[in-house]
């Protein structure tokens, strides 16, 4: 493995359990940046589609502990997917207050409020400006994270 190789895969603990892989009709790195600013997330790398100026063919980000990849690949006609409605990003954190004001600061639309739950947890859902679904849950007491 080169110097090269060493910096731009992502460390192993980044690519356990179940990764989500969604497409941005073109704005994948615009998702990207957005998701720094509304949940703290780190890029892991991008790569440039060659072929198609300002899109990407792979890009992976750290949230939270976990991982997202993301794509501009399969939107070839230009057209943005359709928002995933039968899915969410479930975020679980001991700071959700904190979570949740930066979301909804950096432009996400309230869903469902940011609340203490009749199951025990503080929850919330917010809408991204691409269309993706975000939960925040703070685990009640005596839960942990």
């Amino acid at each position: 493995m080169t110097d090269t190789d060493k910096r731009t895969r992502p460390d192993a603990d980044a690519m356990k359990g179940v990764i989500p892989y969604i497409a941005y009709g073109g704005r994948a790195g615009e998702a990207a940046d957005f998701y720094a600013a509304a949940f703290g997330a780190t890029d892991m790398g991008r790569m440039p589609n060659a072929e198609k100026s300002g899109q990407l063919l792979h890009a992976q980000l750290a949230i939270n502990g976990g991982s997202l990849m993301m794509t501009d690949h399969g939107c070839e006609d230009g057209t943005d997917p359709a928002p995933l409605n039968r899915a969410h990003m479930q975020l679980v954190v001991a700071d959700g207050r904190k979570w949740w004001d930066r979301a909804v600061a950096a432009g996400c639309t309230v869903v469902m409020p940011y609340e203490h739950q009749f199951w025990g947890d503080d929850w919330g859902m917010v809408s991204d400006p691409f269309g993706v679904r975000w939960a925040i849950l703070q685990p009640g007491p005596g839960r942990g994270v």
